[in-house]
């Protein structure tokens, strides 16, 4: 059995950069949850989108599309904050976020993960 990995090198910079943001959406994301004494759904998501980084980061075909169904429902979150209650932290939640989607549906992130990852 291989070795799990937290960063692949071998794999594009746009997939790369992706798992990065991934791990420090949900580490913020789990931050920002504690501290507004959020349970459940306000803790899953964050959770959710470092287990889709690390699945990324071995190549797993359920890691990319869990990370990209993820990062899609935070930007449209981060877009409904913004319209209700518009601040600095909504705008960089927002340019986060909008990041994080366009690094995933990148043409070379496709590609690469068409090609190279696994069930």
């Amino acid at each position: 059995m291989e070795p799990r990995r937290w960063l692949n090198s071998s794999q594009p910079p746009t997939l790369q950069n992706a798992v990065v943001l991934c791990y420090l959406d949900a580490v913020l994301g789990l931050f920002s949850a504690l501290v507004a004494g959020g349970v459940g759904l306000l803790l899953l998501v964050p959770i959710l989108l470092g287990v889709g980084g690390l699945g990324i980061a071995n190549e797993k075909r359920w890691g990319y599309w869990l990370a990209v169904v993820l990062a899609g429902l935070s930007l449209l979150l981060a877009v409904v904050v913004m319209a209700l209650a518009p601040g600095i932290g909504a705008v960089l939640n927002l340019l986060f976020d909008g990041a994080l989607v366009a690094l995933l549906l990148h043409p070379m992130s496709r590609q690469y993960e068409r090609l190279w990852f696994h069930r």
